[in-house]
């Protein structure tokens, strides 16, 4: 059974930091594009970070110099470490595994999410 099970997420003051996780039983998962989303009340899911199986990083400009995805192949897990942390970044955080192009039928797959909430 896939499952994509994101923790980390909470509550902490507007300048600290949080390191959010995402352990993936996904097949294929070395060579997946990983992302990070984020969800507000009302607004569209918006993309946050990726990193692609080579390493590759991506990052919103909002979060750029402030949030850092890494990912542990061995242990199928994908990190958010988020830094500097603001309240307009409160939201529901998403893990989401793209598929792979290459292997006919893939699909993605999303986590249930991870409330992270920042007080001002």
């Amino acid at each position: 059974q896939v499952q994509l099970v994101e923790s980390g997420g909470g509550l902490v003051q507007a300048g600290g930091s949080l390191r959010l996780s995402c352990a993936a039983s996904v097949g294929f998962f070395s060579i997946r594009t990983m992302d990070w989303y984020r969800q507000t009340p009302g607004m569209q899911r918006e993309l946050v970070a990726d990193i692609t199986s080579d390493g590759s990083t991506n990052y919103a400009e909002s979060v750029k110099g402030r949030f850092a995805i890494s990912r542990d192949n061995a242990k199928r897990t994908v990190y958010l470490q988020m830094n500097s942390l603001k309240p307009e970044d409160t939201a529901v955080y998403y893990c989401h595994a793209a598929r792979v192009p290459s292997i006919p039928f893939s699909s993605n797959y999303w986590g249930q999410g991870t409330q992270v909430t920042v007080s001002s």
